[in-house]
């Protein structure tokens, strides 16, 4: 039997919280693949890339099961089946990680960006619905095809503006308000997800309700290595000057003379203030 279900069982908290884990990895993403372009051909772009992506990744990833603690059931008990939940984590950062080395390596053509949207926005919905398939209670699941494809759309959408600002916009301001819009866009993507389920109850199986105080603990301990990664991020990319200082390197077109020495020295350098 159909059952009735709530996304925000604790009110706005869930959801605002998740749009937030979602902009928090964005914007430590793009700081780290801003970084990555200015490394050039040095040997660190790829330790960057990575960082990047497990950010991005980890924060798509926190953001759907934050806004999971806000999600009942009535009459049944949810559980989540901890493989598939870790295996939706690593199936958003290695998705993410294709994505970002793809136009990172590449750059952003329409073609390579296109493809790298499409490969990765796959992923981030596979990641959706594989943490969906995680949660278990008597009864089972079925979603509308239509609502699902939007869904997936709006993942391709949201990835193909995640790559873009991720090799093309590397000031503070332009990665700050990218994170934003991507924030919404991936939150978005969630509940549309969740909008395109149903939940049938067996009969005969209902229970009054499941503690949300036992759901929060289930949970948490899940979500709390992929927040330790971002704020760990966080530390790294604080602790890199030349990412606050935004310097750029200095590019030259085709036949121009460098700069000279007293022009170059007019740009900010990153240093830490002497002790």
């Amino acid at each position: 039997m159909n059952s009735t279900v709530s996304q925000f069982n604790y009110g706005m908290i869930t959801p605002v919280i998740a749009f937030l884990m979602a902009c928090a990895g964005a914007a430590l993403g793009l700081r780290c693949t801003t970084r990555s372009v200015r490394m050039g051909a040095q040997g660190r772009r790829a330790p960057w890339l990575t960082l990047g992506a497990i950010c991005i990744g980890s924060g798509i990833w926190t953001m759907h099961f934050i806004a999971m603690i806000g999600f009942t059931i009535d009459g049944a008990s949810i559980r989540y089946d901890r493989a598939l939940t870790f295996l939706s984590l690593g199936v958003a950062v290695a998705v993410v990680l294709l994505g970002v080395f793809i136009v990172g390596y590449r750059g952003a053509s329409p073609f390579t960006l296109g493809v790298a949207g499409v490969i990765t926005g796959a992923g981030v919905a596979a990641m959706h619905y594989i943490g969906m398939n995680g949660m278990k209670f008597a009864g089972h699941m079925t979603f509308d095809p239509v609502t699902v494809g939007l869904s997936v759309l709006i993942a391709v959408t949201a990835a193909t503006a995640a790559l873009w600002a991720a090799v093309s916009l590397h000031t503070l301001a332009s990665a700050a308000a990218a994170s934003v819009i991507m924030g919404v866009a991936v939150t978005g993507m969630h509940y549309t997800g969740m909008a395109a389920m149903s939940v049938h109850v067996d009969a005969g199986s209902r229970v009054q309700g499941q503690s949300s105080t036992d759901l929060l603990f289930s949970l948490i301990p899940m979500v709390g290595g992929p927040i330790v990664v971002l704020v760990l991020a966080a530390v790294i990319v604080m602790f890199d000057p030349d990412m606050l200082v935004g310097n750029e390197p200095v590019q030259t077109r085709p036949g121009q003379e460098p700069e000279s020495a007293s022009v170059a020295d007019t740009r900010p350098t990153a240093s830490w203030p002497s002790l």
